[in-house]
């Protein structure tokens, strides 16, 4: 059999991995979008390395965009497979996908007017989307939901078990159980990593062994901070940012997972009467709509979510909490002077409403930008972590005056001893793959494994390598 990695490798963006078994069938697992800007993440979002058409089924690992992005694209373009996924999995993703297309339409449309206007080149340099809304149908049709911890046949002889990853609603490690003569082979990957003794949901449930893995590396050079410090380190920022400089703090937030985690801990500040009576706005239409969604899949919860709710019912919303939905009400709030914290997406503050918060609020002192999780280095929340001194909106040169602090530790992904620690039952494995990482990070991990145990042959592929297995 063979593994081809055709995204995700050596970058944080754009996982697709595609196993071909010995008879020829064919699976990809996750179908991500490359995340970021400029011509190249254009041009690998334009790029297959495989013929969508020869692909028998597909496996989602989750729903983040990163990871299911090009799913309606892969339809489009010949894929008329079975995409199994959780049920929340395929929940989150009927919202998702179609946001997705919205905001590559108007992405192109405003790439395209630009070099009209600007630039006076010719029809052909025009964009098309990859897809756009009336795509994203046809896709979700072709999605099966899957129970957690059932094995199920995607083909003869061959199975698939999805356990809980822990990382966002409906995560899922994926192990493929197939036949090679007389032996059973085992196949896994294990997706984005999540963290335990995070709020909401369950910790990550281990794979079983198996003899070939594909592992997640994102933060395979650090530690996280733990959840008590988070939490009033989070409070202290709070105070600084709206009580003591009365300024705006604006959270870039990804709209599933990292959104609801930050609800939930105003909400337990609220209800402990610690958070200061500021107003908070969460402006992100698909965050609100992923906010339902979580509400109606707690079979995903932790048991702490549970405790808490025979408290307090809804975990997602107290008295000072504004949802926005409306456009208006969106824009108002960049010309508003009061203090408040506005959370909005996408995380890397690359697209969505967020860009036009940093537009019109990262020159003034007064306010505070939180980074609370992984940015791409060439995204504004990544160039912003990285310390410039000013940034080019929308065609326009902007001082960065205003505070830009970050935390890490709500992030998600596990840390290096987090993601060695889920992997540790791992006693059989000849190869493992690190993938979803960038190369100086999984050179660090590769190194910290081989160092703390033994976990076979360590391979850091690169964009369309191949390996015979």
């Amino acid at each position: 059999m063979e593994i081809k990695f055709a995204g995700a490798a050596q970058m944080v963006t754009g996982s697709s991995h595609l196993l071909t078994l010995d008879n020829g069938f064919r699976i990809l697992m996750d179908c991500g979008l490359c995340q970021g800007k400029g011509r190249h993440i254009w041009d690998l979002n334009n790029t297959w390395h495989f013929d969508p058409k020869t692909v028998d089924c597909m496996i989602l690992s989750h729903a983040h965009i990163d990871h299911s992005g090009r799913i309606p694209q892969l339809v489009k373009e010949g894929f008329s497979g079975t995409i199994h996924a959780t049920h929340a999995t395929r929940s989150l993703c009927s919202i998702m996908l179609l946001d997705s297309a919205k905001i590559q339409e108007r992405d192109v449309e405003w790439y395209n007017r630009r070099i009209k206007n600007k630039r006076k080149k010719k029809n052909k340099d025009f964009r098309v989307p990859l897809y756009t809304a009336p795509d994203v149908a046809p896709a979700l049709e072709l999605f099966e939901g899957h129970s957690y911890n059932k094995w199920f046949h995607i083909a003869e002889d061959v199975e698939v078990c999805f356990r809980d990853q822990g990382h966002i609603l409906g995560s899922a490690s994926v192990t493929l159980r197939f036949k090679r003569g007389n032996k059973d082979v085992y196949f896994g990957f294990t997706g984005d990593i999540g963290r335990p003794d995070r709020p909401i949901l369950r910790d990550p449930v281990q794979m079983p062994e198996v003899d070939y893995l594909i592992c997640e590396s994102t933060y395979g050079d650090k530690e996280h901070e733990s959840p008590p410090e988070q939490s009033q380190a989070f409070l202290d920022i709070v105070k600084e940012a709206c009580c003591e400089k009365k300024g705006k703090l604006i959270i870039p937030a990804f709209s599933i997972g990292r959104t609801q985690e930050i609800i939930y801990m105003l909400d337990k500040l609220e209800n402990n009467g610690l958070l200061p009576e500021i107003p908070v706005y969460v402006d992100s239409p698909l965050a609100v709509n992923a906010t339902h969604i979580y509400g109606t899949h707690p079979e995903c919860y932790d048991n702490n979510l549970y405790e808490y709710m025979l408290k307090d019912d809804n975990p997602f919303g107290f008295n000072d909490l504004t949802y926005i939905r409306d456009v208006a009400a969106s824009k108002a709030l960049n010309h508003t002077d009061e203090a408040c914290i506005i959370i909005s997406s996408s995380g890397m503050m690359n697209a969505g409403r967020v860009k036009h918060h940093l537009f019109n609020s990262i020159d003034d002192p007064k306010n505070t930008f939180l980074i609370v999780g992984y940015c791409s280095p060439d995204t504004p929340g990544g160039m912003l972590k990285n310390g410039i001194e000013e940034i080019k909106l929308f065609g326009e040169i902007k001082p960065v005056r205003a505070t830009v602090k970050t935390m890490d530790s709500f992030s998600a992904h596990g840390d290096r001893k987090e993601m060695k620690e889920f992997i540790s039952n791992q006693k059989r494995l000849k190869k493992l793959f690190l993938v979803h990482g960038e190369l100086d990070r999984q050179s660090k991990f590769k190194d910290y494994l081989n160092e703390n145990g033994n976990f076979g042959d360590i391979q850091i592929p690169a964009l369309g390598d191949s390996f015979e297995l």
